[in-house]
């Protein structure tokens, strides 16, 4: 874990820079799509949200609701309701996320623990790097 300062511009920043955000994302579901067959399950899904965006839960949440959270995900992003997500529907998760967290943090600086393999991460590394 890193300690990182970043508001809603080091995302959105991130997210316009189209071939950086692009190489990000397909990197990530590179690493999901362990099998390389062109697409994610449910199961890696969860394990690749845990992985990407480091969210910590509540201890009052039970395992029951946070399956349920990423299984509303899954079928909001699965448009082609085959079961899985291809490159592209996990591209549209990302960005959805990724701009619900800028609209989150607002203008105001804010300083967070981020994992280095986040997408947050990847977020303030293309910001100091630009």
């Amino acid at each position: 874990m890193s300690v990182a300062v970043l508001d809603s511009k080091t995302v959105t920043r991130f997210m316009e820079a189209k071939e950086a955000f692009k190489k990000c994302v397909e990197k990530y579901f590179k690493m999901l799509d362990s099998n390389g067959n062109g697409v994610i399950c449910r199961r890696k899904l969860r394990e690749g949200l845990d992985l990407l965006f480091t969210v910590e839960h509540e201890s009052t949440v039970s395992k029951e609701d946070i399956d349920n959270f990423h299984s509303m995900i899954f079928d909001k992003f699965d448009e082609d309701r085959n079961g899985k997500l291809d490159l592209y529907e996990f591209a549209a998760l990302v960005k959805e996320i990724m701009m619900a967290m800028a609209r989150g943090m607002g203008s105001l600086p804010v300083i967070v623990a981020l994992d280095q393999d986040s997408l947050l991460m990847m977020a303030v590394q293309h910001e100091i790097g630009s």
